[in-house]
C-alpha cells in the first residue's frame, strides 16, 4: 500500500481550495474578453455586419412612414410601390449582413470556447499534486466540460444578441427623436422604470447561476467516482445506497435549476408587464398628438415601429442578462482554475543537469509533511545516498513514508526542510522537465489509458517508432501476449486497462519504462500484487529494464530485494536500519523478523 495524501477520517473533505468570490454582477465575463480580442480580424468583421443589419432594419420603419402618408392617406400606388422596392432592398442586405454576423459571431464562440478550455486544461495539467489532493477530479471535470458547454451555448448567440440589442435601442432611440420629440419624451419617462427594477432583480440571478452550477458539480464528481470504481461498488452491494445518494444530490440539482429558471421567468414576466404598460402609455400619447395636428399618422406609425423594436430589444436584453448570469458563474468557475498558482515551480534561474547523466540521487535532513502547518511529519531528518548503477530499497511497514521518498525526489512536493541532489544538483534549481526527464516510474497499480497497446508504450516516449516500441515490448515481456490479441499492438484495452490481467498491466509499464530510457529507476512495490507466476514474468522485466540504471525500489516482498546493494529500513518517517540483506539479516533487527517470517512462508 502506496503512501498517499489524504485527508483524516474526522476531517471535513475539501473540495475547492481557492477562495470563492462574492457575486458582482458580470465582472467574471471580462476574463473571456482576452479571448475574443486574440481574434481581431473575426471580430471587426462580427462588429461591421452588426452594424449593417441594425441599420438596416431601423431604415424599414422610415419607408413605412412614407409609405403610409404619401402612398394610403396620398392614394398614391405609384409611391406605394416605391417604397416597397427600397423595403425589399434594405431587407436584403439586412438578411445577408445578419446570416454573415451569425456566422462570425458563432465562430468566435466556438474558438474562444475552445482556447479556454485547452488553457484550463494546460493550466491544470501544471499544477501540483497538492492542488489534487484536495479536489476532486470530479468536480474540475465539470468545471472543464459542463462549465465551457454553458459558455459555448452563450458566448455567440448571447453575445450577439445583447450587441445586436444594444445598437438597436440607440439607433431606434436616435430615429424617434429624429421623428417627433414629443413622442420621444414619454419613451425618455418610461425606460428607467422598466431599466431599473429589472437591473435591480437580476443580481439574484448570479447567485443562483453559482448554485446551480456547483450542484451539478458535485453531481458529476459522485458520477466519476462510483462509475470508476463499479468493481467494489457491486462487492459491498452499494448499488441501491449509491443510487439513492446521486437521486438525493440530482434532486438537490432539480431545486437549484428550478429557482433559477423560476427567477428568471419572473424576470421576463416583469420586463413583459412593464414593456406592455410603457407601449400602450405610448399609443395614447401618440393619438392624442395625432388628434392636436402635431404628427402625422405615418410618422405615429414610424415611432411606433421603433418603439416596437427598442421594446423588443430590451426584451431580449433581460434575456440574455440572465443566460449571462449564468455564462458569468461558470467564467468564475473556470477562472478560480486558472487563477490557481502552482506551488511547485521552475525556479527562475534554472541550472542545467550535466550530460551525460550520472544517475545519482542523496537525500541530506530531508524533513517533511502534508500539511506543515499542522507540524504533523511523514519523513524525519531522512539522509542517504545512491551512487550511479547502485540499487537501493526502501522497506518499512505503510504509513513509513516509502511512498513520499518517491514522490519528493520527483518534486511533486517540496521538501519543509534539508534538500535533495540528483546528480549533484539540488532538485529546486532545476527546470521540472529537465528533472523529471531522468527518472523512470514504475507504480504498484499502473495507469494504463484507455488506448491500444501501442499508445499505451508510446506514452514513454511519444515520437517512439515502431521498432522502438516493439523493442521495449520485448525486453518487458510483453511481445508475447501482444502477438496472442486480435488486432496485436493497435488493440484497445479498455478503461484503466481492464482487458488486461494484473501482470499484464505491470509489463505494459515496465515497457513504458524502457521506452523512456531515464538514467534513474523509481519501482513503487511494482510486484506485491502479482500471483507467482506474473511475479516471475514481471521480474524477468525489472531485471531488464535495471539493467545499467541507478534504481530505487520499494518493495514489500524481500525476495526481489536480495540482491539490492543497500536497503533502507524506515519506520515513522525515520531510517531506523540499513544495509545489504545479508547483514541486515545477520543484525537480527526488524529487518531480519520480517526476513524470517516471509522466507519460512514461503
Amino acid at each position: 500500500m502506496t503512501d498517499q495524501a489524504v485527508p483524516a477520517e474526522n476531517e471535513p473533505e475539501k473540495v475547492l481550495d481557492t477562495p470563492r468570490l462574492e457575486p458582482k454582477r458580470l465582472q467574471p465575463l471580462r476574463r473571456l474578453l482576452p479571448f475574443m480580442l486574440a481574434y481581431p480580424v473575426r471580430l471587426s468583421l462580427t462588429v461591421l455586419f452588426l452594424l449593417v443589419s441594425a441599420s438596416a432594419s431601423l431604415a424599414i420603419p422610415a419607408f413605412l412612414g412614407g409609405v403610409i402618408d404619401e402612398g394610403f392617406i396620398a392614394q398614391n400606388l405609384d409611391n406605394v410601390g416605391r417604397y416597397g422596392f427600397w423595403i425589399i432592398a434594405i431587407a436584403g442586405v439586412m438578411a445577408m449582413a445578419s446570416g454573415a454576423r451569425f456566422y462570425f459571431i458563432s465562430v468566435i464562440g466556438e474558438r474562444v470556447v475552445a482556447d479556454l478550455r485547452q488553457a484550463v486544461f494546460s493550466h491544470l495539467l501544471k499544477l501540483d499534486a497538492r492542488y489534487f489532493d484536495t479536489n476532486r477530479v470530479g468536480e474540475l471535470t465539470s468545471r472543464l466540460n459542463g462549465d465551457t458547454a454553458i459558455i459555448r451555448g452563450a458566448v455567440g448567440s448571447s453575445f450577439s444578441l445583447a450587441l445586436r440589442s444594444m445598437v438597436t435601442i440607440i439607433g431606434a432611440l436616435a430615429m424617434m427623436i429624429l421623428t417627433s420629440p414629443v413622442l420621444t419624451l414619454a419613451v425618455v419617462i418610461a425606460v428607467p422604470a422598466i431599466i431599473f427594477p429589472v437591473m435591480l432583480y437580476s443580481r439574484r440571478l448570479r447567485g443562483m447561476s453559482r448554485n446551480t452550477q456547483d450542484a451539478l458539480a458535485d453531481l458529476s464528481a459522485m458520477a466519476t467516482e462510483m462509475l470508476g470504481a463499479t468493481r467494489t461498488v457491486k462487492s459491498f452491494t452499494q448499488e441501491e445506497v449509491q443510487a439513492n445518494l446521486y437521486e438525493e444530490r440530482t434532486e438537490a440539482s432539480y431545486g437549484a435549476e428550478v429557482r433559477r429558471l423560476g427567477a428568471r421567468s419572473i424576470l421576463v414576466a416583469l420586463v413583459i408587464f412593464l414593456g406592455t404598460c410603457a407601449l400602450v402609455g405610448l399609443v395614447w400619447w401618440g393619438a392624442r398628438a395625432v388628434f392636436e395636428g402635431s404628427v402625422t399618422a405615418g410618422q405615429l406609425a414610424q415611432f411606433m415601429v421603433y418603439a416596437l423594436m427598442a421594446s423588443g430589444a430590451l426584451t431580449n436584453v433581460s434575456e440574455v442578462l440572465g443566460t449571462l448570469q449564468s455564462v458569468a458563474g461558470s467564467t468564475e468557475r473556470l477562472t478560480e482554475i486558472l487563477d490557481t498558482e502552482a506551488i511547485i515551480r521552475d525556479p527562475e534561474n534554472p541550472v542545467t543537469l550535466s550530460q551525460p547523466p550520472l544517475g545519482t540521487v542523496a537525500f541530506e535532513h530531508v524533513d517533511f509533511g502534508y500539511d506543515p502547518a499542522s507540524g504533523d511529519r511523514v519523513l524525519r531528518d531522512l539522509s542517504f545516498t545512491v551512487g550511479k548503477g547502485q540499487t537501493v530499497a526502501l522497506v518499512g511497514p505503510s504509513g513509513s513514508g516509502k511512498s513520499t521518498t518517491l514522490s519528493l525526489l520527483q518534486r511533486l512536493y517540496d521538501v519543509t526542510s534539508g534538500r535533495i541532489l540528483v546528480d549533484g544538483v539540488d532538485i529546486r534549481k532545476v527546470r521540472l522537465f529537465d528533472l523529471r526527464q531522468r527518472f523512470a516510474y514504475v507504480e504498484q497499480e499502473p495507469t494504463i489509458f484507455a488506448g491500444s497497446i501501442a499508445d499505451n508504450i508510446r506514452f514513454g516516449k511519444p515520437d517512439a517508432t515502431e521498432a522502438e516500441i516493439e523493442a521495449a515490448s520485448r525486453a518487458a515481456l510483453v511481445h508475447d501476449f501482444v502477438l496472442d490479441l486480435p488486432n496485436g499492438y493497435d488493440t484497445i484495452v479498455g478503461e484503466r486497462g481492464v482487458m488486461l490481467s494484473g501482470g499484464q498491466k505491470q509489463r505494459l509499464a515496465i515497457a513504458r519504462a524502457i521506452l523512456k530510457n531515464a538514467p534513474i529507476l523509481l519501482l513503487d512495490e511494482a510486484t506485491s500484487a502479482l500471483d507467482a507466476q506474473s511475479e516471475r514474468l514481471v521480474q524477468i522485466a525489472l531485471e531488464h529494464l535495471m539493467r545499467g540504471r541507478t534504481t530505487l525500489v520499494i518493495a514489500h516482498r524481500l525476495a526481489t530485494i536480495r540482491d539490492a546493494d543497500n536497503i533502507l529500513v524506515l519506520d515513522g518517517g525515520e531510517i531506523i536500519d540499513q544495509g545489504t540483506h545479508d547483514e541486515l539479516v545477520a543484525k537480527g533487527g526488524r529487518y531480519a523478523e520480517l526476513a524470517k517470517l516471509q522466507f519460512r512462508a514461503e
